[in-house]
């Protein structure tokens, strides 16, 4: 290993990690984040093996990044031990769920397809070929820096029509997003039932269909979500008659026009929340309706925007309108950490083509994420940041990811050279280490 004074969180949560894993396999997995950590430049595995120093032993390495996509559903708990701390004594967990692409390239890429753009970019690409992550994350709040998503994990998608491509004995079996990201909340609620008294999943628009409702609803989750603009809203349902046989209805007779109730004038208040980081005041009007999707009342908010109105909803109908308004603020957080994951940690750069080893890089690079965010929740801006050989850089600018990783990769790095310059000195011992820092750097 090319570090043996690793600092004790991060071994802690390394051995976390390896925990999950056959002992055989799970020796291997601690060097490799080392690695990870390190790496730069274009973050294949490859670079996460040289920054590891991993050189003769580099199958079995594959075969340890291999074996994480194997047992990745498992592997998360200790994602989700880590990132616990962070939140605090609440006892009302929100995680965020969407999906994002990874653009691949060369043959034989198991598990690849075409997938929509979100980020056309210049080229005005609406698709690319590639892998699209549905990823479950824990929406923490921190004192100073705002909502920050930490991942916990990430399934592959793999479209109906790219399934039969894969190898038949892997025997993987198709499943839309709707139902990766329901199969999400059921593996989490075993962990977080009996800790929190609320449990709240805020997700995009194309989310809040039936297949995932329902079972969200099931696994005791609220989802606050974006209502379409001519959503089949219906009015709440009246008493039962007496006499009738039968449940009592579970859906109005009437329908509701999102837009004419946003075109009234009147019903319009106002209320104070934070969004992005900043208070402000926004103008909404909310009411309970029946939906189908949801199966039953929901609350519905609808906010004016500089643009125009926005409605939004709970399948919860006792929220308050400041936690849906809250809710779908802090849900770009976990866009930030999607561009985090990639830029920062280069999530789809392995270049590993079997299924499961991308699947396991990818999560790797989710839980480095989230490991760095958790070591650098206590600690100031000041001690993350390094500004000395920066003089123009703004003093009161919050630290980045960016940051929070350089400022972990110094303390792995001081606590190498004090140990190898503490008792009597030992030249090839500093002549070794000096060899590895020069390695990293090129």
């Amino acid at each position: 290993m090319i570090f043996s004074h690793l600092p004790p969180f991060l071994s802690r949560v390394f051995q976390a990690f390896a925990a999950w894993l056959d002992r055989r396999t799970a020796v291997r997995l601690p060097p490799l984040l080392t690695g990870i950590l390190f790496a730069h430049e274009r973050r294949t595995v490859t670079s996460w093996l040289r920054a590891a120093d991993i050189t003769d032993e580099f199958r079995p390495a594959y075969h340890a990044v291999y074996a994480v996509g194997r047992r990745s559903e498992r592997v998360a708990l200790a994602a989700w031990h880590t990132v616990r701390p962070c939140l605090g004594d609440t006892r009302r967990l929100v995680v965020a769920q969407d999906d994002t692409p990874t653009a691949r390239y060369g043959p034989c890429v198991e598990g690849a397809g075409m997938h929509r753009n979100p980020t056309p970019g210049p080229a005005g690409e609406k698709f690319l070929y590639g892998h699209n992550w549905v990823s479950l994350a824990v929406l923490a709040k921190h004192p100073t820096r705002g909502t920050i998503a930490l991942p916990l994990w990430s399934s592959l998608y793999v479209r109906a029509k790219d399934v039969p491509h894969l190898p038949p004995d892997y025997h993987w079996p198709f499943r839309t997003k709707l139902e990766l990201a329901a199969d999400q909340l059921r593996w989490l609620k075993p962990w977080v039932e009996s800790r929190f008294d609320e449990l709240v999943s805020v997700v995009d628009g194309g989310y809040a269909k039936r297949p995932y409702l329902k079972p969200a609803k099931e696994a005791g989750f609220q989802v606050n979500s974006r209502l379409r603009k001519d959503a089949a809203l219906q009015t709440l349902p009246g008493p039962k008659k007496p006499g009738r046989r039968g449940r009592a209805p579970t859906y109005g007779k009437k329908r509701i026009s999102l837009a004419k109730r946003a075109g009234q004038t009147r019903g319009w208040q106002q209320v104070e929340c934070v969004q992005y980081g900043a208070r402000v005041t926004k103008t909404y009007k909310t009411f309970l309706a029946t939906w189908r999707p949801a199966g039953g009342v929901i609350r519905v908010v609808l906010v004016k925007e500089t643009d125009g109105w926005l409605p939004l909803f709970s399948t919860n109908p006792e929220a308050t309108v400041v936690d849906i308004l809250e809710g779908a603020a802090a849900r770009g957080s976990h866009e930030q950490t999607f561009r985090d994951v990639k830029e920062v940690w280069g999530a789809g750069e392995q270049q590993v083509r079997n299924v499961y080893a991308n699947v396991g890089a990818f999560n790797l690079c989710g839980w480095m994420y989230s490991t760095v965010e958790a070591w650098a929740w206590d600690k100031a801006d000041a001690e993350v940041v390094e500004r000395s050989r920066s003089p123009w850089d703004d003093p009161s600018r919050r630290a980045s990811h960016a940051d929070k990783r350089k400022a972990l990769q110094r303390q792995v790095l001081r606590a190498e050279i004090d140990a190898a310059l503490s008792g009597v000195p030992d030249p090839g011992r500093i002549r070794e280490l000096a060899e590895q820092l020069l390695a990293l750097a090129i």
